[in-house]
């Protein structure tokens, strides 16, 4: 009997493997979580909504007859599945329930055998390619396409923070394709004379050393800035929307 113990202890480790887990204590002789583990079970559900309950398995102490323990753990997992179950949380199809009783192996602090164990799978997650990854990897040699959200304080190189989103896009296209050669071209708006202070470079030279931080080789990037020799709209500007077009960053294709 002790050798089918083990074996099925065994099998469930291994088929526990990839999963998480969470274990509910119970008091002496109870069925429903103690009052401590329902405050911890209440904590874990409201960060763990999209999760797929796969397996309880329910333990008891060394008190007491064998018989009388496996049933005790057994209502111990029904019960731990009532609370799981009102919470909204869902089960796998085939969620396995096993109620060992007290034949396991016990610890010597008898709290810690009055308990379920809760095995869970939290929802894979699916990369989204953006429209900006997806440009670049349908973008041919020589075609330039402007960096979507990238804002910078006024008259300044300084990168607002909501850029970031399409920094983080760029970095993961570069790093995604490692053949992949860009000239990072900078653009501002609004003066009808040239670019005095060379905005336009530092704003691209402020992408390449994002870049460059988060070791994106060198070889594989230049900057440029061209002004205002390059607008989309007639300088000056008829409204903001035309002013926010002209002032960009671009980046050209130049190897892929």
């Amino acid at each position: 009997m002790k050798l089918n113990i083990i074996i099925l202890f065994f099998l469930v480790s291994i088929k526990s493997l990839g999963q998480k887990q969470l274990d509910v204590f119970f008091d002496f002789n109870k069925d429903f979580p103690n009052q401590k583990s329902i405050l911890e079970i209440n904590e874990w559900i409201a960060t763990n909504k999209n999760v797929e309950i796969t397996k309880l398995l329910g333990y008891c102490d060394s008190i007491d007859t064998k018989d009388y323990n496996k049933k005790l753990a057994l209502r111990r997992i029904e019960n731990v599945q009532i609370l799981l179950d009102k919470s909204g949380l869902k089960f796998n199809k085939n969620i396995e329930k096993i109620a060992f009783g007290k034949d396991f192996k016990q610890s010597k602090v008898q709290a810690e055998n009055r308990k379920v164990t809760i095995f869970y799978k939290e929802p894979e997650v699916v990369a989204v390619e953006s429209e900006l990854t997806k440009r670049i990897k349908n973008s041919k040699v020589g075609e330039t396409i402007a960096l979507p959200n990238i804002y910078f304080f006024n008259n300044s190189a300084r990168i607002v923070p909501k850029s970031e989103p399409t920094l983080i896009d760029l970095r993961c296209a570069m790093e995604e394709n490692p053949k992949l050669k860009i000239e990072i071209q900078g653009h501002i708006c609004c003066q009808l004379v040239s670019d005095l202070n060379d905005v336009s470079t530092a704003r691209a030279r402020a992408i390449y050393n994002f870049l460059l931080r988060n070791k994106i080789d060198r070889k594989r990037m230049t900057f440029k800035g061209f002004g205002t020799s390059r607008p989309i709209h007639p300088i000056p500007e008829k409204t903001p929307q035309e002013e926010d077009e002209n002032r960009r960053v671009e980046i050209m294709i130049v190897e892929k």
